[in-house]
């Protein structure tokens, strides 16, 4: 299919992907502009340029060997020098303790409000970015951040691609349009949607909404390797987040002659370039090295049927594999609605403290106070309120299946063996911080039987 930039945002909800997760592609909005057998032909079908493109090196596995070939008008190459971005850059991309103004280790528990940029209904995607916490540093390549964006304004004639790290959208408030070199997608709430690095990309809000309501959500970005399927193992073949429920874009090109800013998030810092023609060239593309998106309501959860609660691993969806096996260093976990079925069990979450840190997003479905995020670092305690305590041990939750969640909800966890460090703009700037978090466990009861003594021995 052929879009032009003024079309470039109709149709979205009735776009066509290809389904399946790691698999390789072939993709033509034009019949027959594929290659029939190299990938380097003399001369390519309709006169256009191949360009590859590789997620991984030459030599790695095959099982985790990325890589695509796409077929455009022009390459890539042709563009103007680089220059430091002339927009806003509140990115944090050093996230060790020696940086000191930028970000704050603390193992205190954490809360927030519904996040919110400042003059947002006037941002568009990128200049809205506000990292919230991370773990390593982008110029090594090494480690996580966690950003919120909140956007009133389009991407016009721009486009970012990130060298640093893969970004995971999972969107709050408003639906977006990504178009991306590869095609469009169309990710609404409680969707979430993968680009991964050096991939051009530009996003609009498209449905209906309220200029004064600008699009908000969150990005993973994962610094190390590639996000994958987690391993099923004795759960079988099926469940969890099925490989058939993965979607990715299918090609469409633009053929234009306006000047495009093109952006490069690199080594933590922004750079752009303009460029006489749409990065969104590309006529056909094939290969394993895609974007791609997940409609996280399909996700199936499993769950324990008889007593006590199953570990939240359960609910992976997405993991970025860590040099240490059985350990990530993003796992991605959806909590849908879905139903818990036990007996004799304390039915809120336990309290507990783990050698993993956890960012927990509400995507939809839950009231104030818990429609913002927390995180709980490692080590730090945490656990149910003191009403829910009580509710969970008065007897009154009735054994067998009850329904956890309400229709529609979707709660979200981001979990990672690396301690997350907060930005002094989460922490200060941002405004939404609630600062007596601690104070909904004060209240907790002693409910022991044990006889008086100050010392057992």
């Amino acid at each position: 299919m052929t879009i032009s930039s003024a079309n470039a945002k109709t149709g979205y909800d009735q776009l066509e992907y290809h389904p399946g997760f790691g698999g390789a592609f072939r993709s033509e909005s034009v019949p027959n502009s594929l290659p029939k057998h190299a990938h380097v032909p003399e001369k390519v079908p309709y006169g256009l340029y191949t360009e590859g493109m590789t997620g991984s090196a030459f030599t790695a596995p095959r099982h985790s060997n990325r890589r695509s070939w796409l077929y455009r008008i022009r390459p890539s190459v042709v563009h103007n020098p680089y220059e430091e971005y002339s927009g806003n850059n509140s990115l944090v991309y050093n996230f060790n303790q020696d940086n000191t103004d930028e970000v704050k280790s603390t193992p205190q528990q954490l809360r927030w409000d519904p996040l919110k940029v400042k003059g947002a209904e006037n941002l568009d995607f990128l200049d809205s970015i506000r990292t919230i916490c991370g773990a390593g540093n982008a110029q090594l390549k090494s480690g996580v951040a966690i950003h919120w964006y909140q956007f009133g304004k389009d991407m016009d004639k721009k486009a970012l691609y990130s060298s640093d790290g893969d970004f995971l959208f999972l969107p709050v408030k408003g639906e977006l349009l990504i178009q991306t070199e590869y095609g469009r997608m169309h990710v609404p709430p409680c969707h979430i949607a993968v680009v991964q690095r050096n991939m051009k990309f530009t996003v609009s809000r498209v449905g209906e909404h309220s200029p004064n309501e600008p699009a908000s959500g969150y990005i993973l970005e994962a610094f190390n390797n590639h996000f994958v399927l987690p391993d099923l193992g004795p759960i079988g073949g099926n469940g969890l987040a099925n490989i058939e429920d993965f979607e990715t874009p299918t090609a469409c090109y633009e053929d234009t002659d306006e000047e495009w800013l093109i952006v490069n998030k690199y080594g933590g810092k922004l750079f752009q370039y303009t460029q006489d023609h749409s990065p969104y060239d590309v006529v056909s593309w094939l290969g394993n090295y895609v974007p791609y998106r997940y409609d996280l309501q399909k996700f199936c959860s499993v769950g324990n049927i008889s007593f006590d609660h199953a570990d939240p691993s359960l609910q992976c969806v997405l993991q970025v594999p860590s040099d240490t096996p059985g350990t990530s260093i993003i796992d991605f976990c959806a909590f849908p609605r879905r139903w818990s079925a036990v007996n004799d069990t304390f039915r809120p979450p336990w309290f507990h403290r783990n050698i993993v840190t956890e960012f927990m997003a509400t995507v939809s479905g839950y009231p104030s106070p818990r429609d913002g995020c927390n995180l709980h670092n490692p080590g730090s305690a945490h656990g149910p309120d003191s009403a829910s305590t009580e509710m969970g041990y008065s007897g009154k939750i009735p054994d067998g299946p009850i329904q956890v969640g309400a229709e529609g909800s979707m709660i979200c966890l981001m979990e990672t063996y690396l301690p997350l460090n907060p930005t002094k703009w989460a922490l200060e700037d941002s405004g939404s911080l609630q600062p007596n978090y601690h104070e909904q466990w004060q209240g907790i009861k002693r409910h022991h039987t044990l006889p008086a003594s100050s010392y057992a021995g």
